[in-house]
């Protein structure tokens, strides 16, 4: 009993004692983006009458600016904590004064994030300041005063999801100091639009949207809804209902209003109705006219619902919506020949220059278009904000990555791209499924692939034959119709799991468990409803119309997780708080939800991991943000959920703070990894204190996360910026405060690949392209301090021999630097004569030149052989302190070449490697000598000069000036052969041995630098020479 107590004692203590890391620590742990490109934009605006720069707000993926007319983008927000951009105002007395305000208002489906207020930049986006409104959660609008920069009004809409007064029009005086709230109707009713009279400041319309969302319901309308005017700025308002139906007697949804920029007495406004309705008003908004009914102008209202008028004719007016419909007549009627899908599909904002009306923005779930035409033709613009809603990977050598884009498809891509500097995104391909949901590759077949969609969507993809086979559990389609109504409620992305231990077991969740044992050829349910299935929460969704695609269907599941420890563990949660677990593979379930007491009614389990170290423990995550509750909530259970702890998730203040996702490390117990609405953190102690992993990882959601185990990878899934891996997370595993506390520390390595380079797409790298990993072994230390004595970080081969000298840098944190396999680089010379005849190639101010062989890889890169697999160790010398880790090298896995033919191409590799070394230390010495014989007086210094010259020419193209295309003008000496042999028998070769001919060649090459070295000995030891006193 007193050895348990002290057990227990000493957990407590080292409990108490842990902390969390500063995020800095960890600042060269890089994570890097792969792809694919990505989708959705909902704000866009531009400089007026400067065509140069204009600025894209993303739904999840940050602020992004061109000043090249948008050939090249930036991301110019990633340093504030904030990724959803709602709107963008640029001052119009001061572009360079810019403001955005966060929180998508474009709202469909249960995946969209809240903001944190609203920020300025003074600087054209150089640099922000957050300027308050925290609990705005979603603004709409930002419009700055034409004079005035410090007059800013900003339209918010409230996190929509329970009562909140942080609703309606603020406005600042003061450059947004303070704000005041100037328009307030009710504490469901929020701001979904805002227009200024452009010849008059004083007048504002505001759209006002009454809507309360829910995991099971969008309520879209109320009395609340309608446009008000204000013509004092913003002190009094006033509903307009002059033939503008809205208000107690006739309660409208959604709403939009814009004031034509050439005529202000002309105002539209776009109203969510039975049937969606377009007004004019003619006298500034005191009566209107209904110009038409038209279900393509407002489908689906909480997405779309936003129009803008022509800065070029007020009868030029677009509805923005599913495809972009245009009017020249005021609203009359729409031009039929006008192509509604240049621009793009899902469209969500419009910006038309005031200065220069044929240019126009259009922000969609494509990304963006731009136009410098008035729409006859359309730039499509792409950048890297893909939202992604889960990730896997599969066990092969490179690793493949799955998972699903919001407005794309299922994909598989690759982990690193052999064939090429990047990855392209056409080696991205779809698995069947769709936009929404999970792609899996099968545990036991890496070439069938797993993926589902909305409305119960299921296909089972074979990746060499690629063809798709729809399995779906129930083929009669709900969509449409209220999920009471239906055989199986289906979340948007329901869950399904392929089974670690039975091959062939696949479960999908509706409200029922469904186990197929034949890939999908037949189901059975395995379990009785296990959600609350609350009647009231599975009615139609909508409020003014019904819409009903599953993205608001109460009562289903959402996670499902099979514990890889222990065959018949099966977990549950769905999207109303209830977590189940069966341990007999489906005869009989619990409800282990109850035993958590802190759960919020109606909370959404979003995420639960079964740990990989004991099958009793999981891990759930679970959000409140659908019922306004922005808290984190994240439990472990040890017991089969019987008892739950929950673990202090103690983070920054934040409205983004909520998790969506929680895995442990399969390979050390009590590594977890968090996903927020804004980044991603990292727990040492099983949950007791998190640090946030930012390094270059933008601030975005993180929906998905799994640990490659064989690479040790951090795959990563962001809402907003597509897959981002970090590589080799073993400094997260072996981290702690006792390395903390260590003058130095070498960690553990990972084994390295020799990976040789494989064939496949030939693209040249693109914005969107994702980046392939450095070439071979990363290598990780941590020093405490700056060392006193110099750092060195070595590499010796079985027998001790030094193979790599890496160049480190003396400074206190966690380094990583990555040793290319390669043996030590050559060591350039510096070319000290100028080519004969050519007096005008410069020298430097101390009478050198670099030496460049650029198509033979001299200057760019050098082609040293590989090192052959083995073990290697690795030195770390500083701190007084020597510390050796041992890493192994392994081939290439789809290599044909044995052991042996490795060993003979290394072997044969490195004479080659010593013949170019001795060249270029030969070239270097000749140089040097031939430098000073001609600057010596002495009458005999010509003739032993141009000996030299005459030797060193046989060596190297002694007429190159340093111009790529030299190569071509001169045959090649035993330098450029050698190189070329160099490059394209070893360096770019299979493993295989070399052939005949190779051989041939490099023993002839080989002859004439022995007798170069011979020569030039002789001549360095003359007494002609010795007497100048030139070396």
């Amino acid at each position: 009993m007193k050895k348990i107590l002290s057990v227990a004692f000493a957990l407590l203590v080292q409990l108490a004692s842990a902390q969390s890391f500063e995020s800095s620590l960890f600042n060269d742990l890089r994570f890097r983006f792969i792809g694919p490109h990505g989708n959705r934009a909902i704000a866009v605006a531009g400089e007026p009458g400067n065509p140069q720069v204009s600025y894209i707000g993303a739904a999840s993926g940050g602020l992004w600016k061109t000043e090249d007319m948008g050939y090249h983008w930036r991301p110019v927000f990633d340093g504030m904590d904030d990724s959803s951009i709602g709107a963008i105002g640029l001052a119009p007395s001061n572009p360079k004064q810019v403001w955005v305000g966060t929180g998508e208002t474009f709202l469909i489906r249960p995946h969209h994030s809240v903001g944190n207020g609203v920020y300025k930049s003074s600087n054209a986006g150089k640099s922000w300041k957050h300027m308050g409104l925290e609990r705005t959660f979603r603004i709409s609008r930002v419009i700055v005063h034409p004079t005035d920069t410090n007059t800013v009004y900003v339209a918010s809409m409230g996190h929509t999801h329970a009562p909140q007064q942080e609703r309606g029009i603020y406005k600042t005086t003061d450059g947004g100091k303070t704000w005041e709230r100037v328009l307030f109707v009710n504490e469901f009713t929020g701001a979904s639009d805002l227009s200024m009279d452009p010849q008059n400041p004083e007048i504002l319309f505001a759209a006002m949207w009454q809507v309360e969302i829910t995991t099971w319901n969008l309520k879209s309308g109320g009395p609340g809804s309608g446009i008000y005017r204000s013509k004092d700025g913003g002190k009094t308002w006033q509903p307009l209902r002059n033939g503008l139906e809205s208000g107690p007697s006739h309660p409208v949804g959604k709403t939009s209003v814009d004031v034509a920029y050439t005529n202000p007495k002309v105002v539209y406004a776009l109203v969510e109705d039975k049937e969606p309705r377009l007004y004019r008003s003619e006298d500034g908004g005191d009566s209107w006219k209904l110009m038409q009914k038209n279900h393509s102008m407002g489908q689906r209202a909480g997405y779309y619902i936003r129009l803008r008028v022509s800065t070029r004719d007020e009868n030029e007016l677009y509805t923005i919506c599913v495809g972009i419909l245009k009017s020249v007549d005021g609203g009359k009627s729409f031009v039929k020949d006008f192509n509604q899908w240049a621009p793009g599909g899902d469209n969500h904002d419009m910006w038309f220059d005031p200065k220069m009306p044929d240019r126009i923005m259009c922000a969609h779930d494509g990304c963006a278009n731009l136009s410098f035409n008035g729409g006859k033709t359309w730039e499509n613009i792409n950048l890297p904000i893909a939202q992604m809603y889960h990730v896997a990977v599969d066990n092969q050598v490179p690793y493949y990555i799955y998972s699903n884009r919001q407005d794309a498809w299922s994909y598989r891509g690759p982990s690193r791209n052999l064939g090429g500097w990047s990855i392209p995104l056409g080696l991205w391909m779809g698995v069947g499924g769709c936009e929404s949901g999970f792609a899996q590759p099968d545990p036991f077949d890496a070439n069938t692939v797993w993926s589902g969609c909305y409305d119960g969507g299921l296909d089972v993809f074979d990746v060499q034959a690629m063809h798709s086979r729809d399995v779906r559990v129930w083929p009669e389609t709900a969509i449409g119709q209220a999920p009471a109504d239906a055989r199986y409620r289906w979340h948007w992305n329901f869950p399904f799991v392929t089974s670690r231990h039975v091959r062939g077991r696949v479960w999908a969740g509706s409200q029922y468990v469904h186990q197929s044992d034949n890939r999908g050829q037949s189901w059975r349910e395995i379990s009785l409803d296990l959600t609350t299935n609350d009647k009231s929460h599975q009615q139609n969704s909508g409020g003014m119309a019904s819409d009903n695609l599953m993205t608001w269907d109460g009562c289903t599941l959402l996670a499902m997780a099979e514990s890889p420890k222990q065959e018949g563990v099966l977990w549950t949660g769905s999207n109303d708080g209830l977590i189940h677990v069966t341990r007999d593979g489906g005869k009989t379930w619990q409800r282990v939800s109850d035993n958590i007491k802190d759960l919020p009614k109606w909370a959404t389990i979003r995420h639960i991991d079964a740990s990989w170290h004991d099958a009793a423990t999981a891990y759930v995550a679970a959000t409140a943000n659908y019922i306004g509750n922005f808290d984190s909530f994240v439990y472990k259970t040890t017991d089969f959920g019987k008892t739950w702890t929950r673990l202090p998730v103690n983070l920054t203040y934040s409205n983004s703070n909520y998790v969506h996702q929680i895995v442990e490390d399969p390979a050390k117990k009590g590594l977890l990894f968090l996903g927020t609405d804004k980044g991603l953190y990292f727990s040492p102690d099983d949950g007791q204190n998190w640090t946030r992993l930012k390094s270059n990882l933008p601030p975005t959601p993180v929906y998905g996360i799994v640990v490659q185990q064989n690479f040790r990878d951090l795959v990563v899934a962001t809402y907003g910026r597509g897959i981002y891996i970090l590589d080799d997370i073993t400094p997260l595993r072996e981290f702690s405060e006792q390395v903390q506390q260590k003058p130095a520390h070498l960690f553990s390595l990972r084994p390295a690949y020799r990976f040789r380079q494989r064939e496949n797409i030939k693209v040249e790298d693109g914005f969107s392209n994702g980046q392939n990993p450095p070439y071979g072994a990363d290598i990780n230390f941590y020093l405490k301090e700056k060392s006193k004595d110099s750092v060195e970080l070595l590499v010796l081969n079985s027998k001790g021999e030094q193979v790599q000298k890496l160049n480190v840098k003396n400074r206190p944190g966690l380094q990583r630097v990555w040793w290319d396999l390669k043996l030590e680089d050559y060591v350039l010379p510096k070319l000290r004569t100028k080519p004969r005849g050519k007096e005008w190639v410069p020298l430097n101010d101390k009478g050198e030149r670099d030496m460049f062989i650029f198509d033979l890889d001299i200057g760019p890169g050098l082609t040293a052989p590989l090192v052959p697999p083995g073990n290697y160790t690795v030195v770390l010398k500083a701190a007084g302190q020597e510390q050796r880790q041992t890493i192994t090298v392994l081939r290439d896995p789809t290599t044909r070449g044995l052991d042996s033919d490795i060993a003979a191409q290394y072997e044969h590799g490195v004479k080659m490697f010593t013949a170019i070394n001795l060249s270029l230390s030969l070239i270097d010495d000749m140089e040097r000598t031939r430098a000073a014989l001609l600057k010596s007086k002495d009458p005999k210094a010509a003739a032993l000069e141009e000996k030299i010259y005459q030797l060193e020419a046989r060596l190297h193209d002694v007429h190159a000036t340093g111009a790529r295309m030299d190569i071509f003008r001169n045959p090649p000496q035993v330098l450029e052969r050698l190189l070329a042999m160099s490059k394209e028998g070893i360096v770019s070769s299979a493993d295989y041995p070399p052939t005949d001919q190779q051989v041939d060649v490099y023993r002839r090459q080989q002859q004439i630098l022995s007798e170069v070295e011979m020569a030039y000995k002789t001549l360095k030891q003359s007494a002609e020479l010795k007497k100048l006193k030139v070396m």
